[in-house]
């Protein structure tokens, strides 16, 4: 199976483990992504704020690029998805014409992708560590799901496609309502105090849930749980200690690749705690 890809910013950077796990799990699973030759930065998150010609132009390059693969785009970023879906819709009522865009390419997100049943039952069957005793809370954030009417997501309000994929490795998906909320992962520098309260939110309901680590497919979210948890700690009292993951270290995890626990080093909670317990490490 082939398709495009799009890997973004921060998996070259902050996300080098969510990128490094994509690559990997989709080289297990038979699926060659063609990475855009010469891609561009979408946009994310600056370009809409300030610029409507920039926050278009940034990703139709990226379509148009797409195109002449002639393969669909699938996209890990969580924010990345949300600008070329954006560029999607616009571009096929308003086309530029500094860029020969189609339409003929679809995007999709990394985790619709591998929830479809032909890549699902390529997981299933190519498991050789199940993760099982490991309770997940799949934590999907803001932009993979919301807006429908630019994600065509089916089950915006509660998505299912992370949570079928841990199934598939053998987690347990705690049931749980936070998985769409809101982190502040654009309020960091801005404002830290509404920040810490919206983490310490999604923390203490996943805990409440039974999770005993998160589960995202978010760069934003996990960076934002991951470092924000030791000054929640320090300012409540609490010490969580609960890991972030990307669905794709896990799926790496599961599937016996050896590269996995190198990806899991570059955390600022540690997982091995919990995974060893688990006997997964």
């Amino acid at each position: 199976m082939r398709v495009s890809y799009y890997p973004g910013c921060s998996l070259e950077g902050t996300a080098r483990e969510y990128g490094e796990s994509t690559e990997a799990v989709c080289k297990a699973l038979g699926i060659e992504l063609e990475e855009l030759e010469d891609w561009n930065c979408c946009g994310a998150t600056s370009a809409h704020s300030t610029n409507d010609f920039l926050s278009l132009a940034l990703p139709a390059r990226n379509l148009a690029l797409a195109e002449v693969i002639g393969l669909d785009l699938v996209v890990p970023c969580a924010a990345c998805y949300q600008r070329l879906k954006v560029a999607e819709k616009k571009l096929a009522d308003n086309p530029l014409p500094e860029f020969s865009y189609q339409g003929k390419v679809k995007v999709k997100h990394l985790v619709d992708f591998c929830a479809q049943e032909e890549v699902l039952r390529q997981v299933k069957e190519g498991v050789k560590k199940p993760l099982a005793g490991l309770k997940v809370a799949c934590y999907y954030g803001c932009l993979v799901v919301r807006p429908p009417k630019i994600t065509d997501a089916a089950n915006y309000e509660d998505p299912q496609n992370m949570d079928e994929l841990m199934k598939a490795v053998g987690a347990e998906s705690v049931n749980w309502s936070y998985k769409t909320d809101c982190c502040g992962g654009s309020l960091v520098l801005s404002r830290p105090d509404v920040v810490r309260k919206l983490i310490g939110k999604l923390l203490d309901m996943a805990r409440e849930a039974g999770a005993e680590c998160l589960v995202t497919c978010c760069p934003m979210c996990q960076s934002n749980l991951d470092t924000g948890e030791r000054g929640l700690a320090r300012e409540t009292g609490r010490d969580y200690r609960m890991p972030v993951f990307y669905f794709t270290e896990l799926l790496g995890l599961a599937l016996g690749l050896p590269g996995a626990e190198g990806w899991l080093k570059r955390h600022l909670v540690s997982p091995r705690e919990l995974l060893s317990a688990k006997g997964l490490l």
